[in-house]
């Protein structure tokens, strides 16, 4: 695609990245077969090619305008185009640095802007976000079905996961709303490593990976809490206490991954970023590694197999990290059942902070997905990120669960 950027863009850092992969776009279409937004809104303009078109538009310097805003707020960042494009468009790149100028050119309403704001402190404040949701928790019994569907019922984790037993350690990112929502499945990745002699350990005050603030157009505050993560690894990292950074949410593992790319361009941490990108490992890698062990523990248990399941490869997961069938493969060796599920490549609309601010499509993927997800009569339904689980099991009455939880249930059976 030929592009001719403006001179405030040329000015801009990401620039000549932005017209790289502007002109990597052979306006082929193939994205529009996967995208889930053109699959319900038939509208081109909701689709990778229509707004690669749009975005070229902002970096050429032609007006920008609400409507531009509303197509591009619309996307969902699953990035399904990029698993499907032939010319390897990095098209979530562009976005963040489309999405970056528009802010700038387009100011959004009073209650766009205190709504972002409001998710954006509520969502990184651990002790706000934690009361708030133990208030909603107990008062959960009394809240209509509707709302009570989103309110997770309170978890318990007993277990003193924080250990330094075994001469292999891990890092773990806690997360800033799983460790509320569902403290189980850290906890079950850290006794399913244990098993296989990895001590996982945390550092409390690591905090949001950054994709949060970063997606919801406060850029600077997003990279300052990837600033802030890699300030307080880096005394493990750098004193090799660690072999790798464990990520049981894909939505936060694809992030950590990318640390390196968004910070490219700070002197002070482009180069730790890399390690830290470097180290960054989604749970199913680190169990795949360790395959023959977790064969042979499990030989040793008595297995009580849960039926069918199905699982959601998380977006994230699958176009994102581009880890596809890897989880799948875990589970089968494990001897379970999974159903098939048609078109597994579509986002369930939870997409971080997507399901909020874009309620109406978020609800129609949701509606959606547990069609397919539930089509075979499977017994429950697993996952890979925290943001699928809550949003599916708001639209299923099945137990929607972290696949590691289920492999941490045979294995302690």
């Amino acid at each position: 695609m030929q592009t001719n950027l403006a001179d405030f863009v040329k000015k801009n850092q990401n620039s000549t990245e932005a017209e790289a992969i502007l002109r990597s776009c052979v306006h082929c279409g193939f994205c529009l077969a996967t995208c889930p937004t053109y699959q319900l809104l038939g509208d081109e303009l909701d689709s990778p090619r229509g707004r690669i078109y749009l975005m070229k538009q902002v970096l050429e310097g032609q007006a920008v305008t609400q409507k531009t805003q509303l197509h591009l707020d619309r996307c969902l960042t699953c990035r399904a185009c990029e698993t499907t494009c032939p010319s390897g468009v990095r098209y979530s790149h562009l976005l963040d640095i489309s999405r970056g100028i528009v802010e700038e050119k387009v100011a959004r309403n009073r209650y766009s802007e205190l709504k972002r704001f409001a998710i954006r402190k509520f969502l990184t404040s651990r002790s706000i976000f934690k009361f708030s949701v133990r208030i909603a928790q107990l008062l959960r019994a009394f809240m209509p079905a509707k709302l009570k569907a989103a309110i997770p019922p309170l978890q318990r984790s007993a277990v003193n996961w924080n250990n330094s037993r075994h001469p292999r350690k891990m890092l773990v990112l806690d997360g800033c709303v799983q460790p509320t929502l569902a403290p189980n499945i850290n906890a079950a990745t850290a006794r399913v490593l244990d098993k296989l002699g990895i001590s996982l350990i945390k550092v409390e005050e690591a905090g949001c990976c950054g994709a949060l603030a970063y997606h919801l157009n406060a850029q600077q505050q997003g990279l300052d809490a990837m600033r802030h993560n890699i300030d307080v690894w880096w005394p493990l990292i750098e004193t090799h206490q660690i072999e790798a950074i464990v990520i049981s949410a894909s939505g936060c593992g694809v992030t950590v991954k990318e640390y390196g790319h968004f910070l490219q361009y700070d002197a002070a941490y482009a180069e730790k970023a890399q390690v830290v990108a470097a180290l960054a490992k989604d749970i199913s890698e680190i169990i795949t590694a360790e395959l023959e062990n977790l064969t042979v523990l499990l030989k040793e248990t008595s297995l009580n197999h849960p039926g069918k399941l199905a699982f959601h490869s998380p977006c994230t997961l699958q176009h994102g990290m581009k880890i596809r069938g890897v989880v799948e493969k875990i589970l089968s060796s494990a001897g379970i059942t999974l159903c098939q599920v048609d078109n597994p490549h579509l986002c369930c609309g939870s997409a971080g902070t997507y399901s909020i601010l874009q309620p109406t499509l978020s609800q129609q993927l949701l509606k959606d997905k547990v069609i397919a997800l539930s089509a075979n009569g499977p017994a429950q339904i697993v996952t890979a990120n925290i943001g699928c689980l809550m949003h599916i099991q708001s639209g299923t009455t099945l137990p929607v669960k972290h696949w590691i939880e289920l492999l941490d249930t045979l294995i302690h059976t």
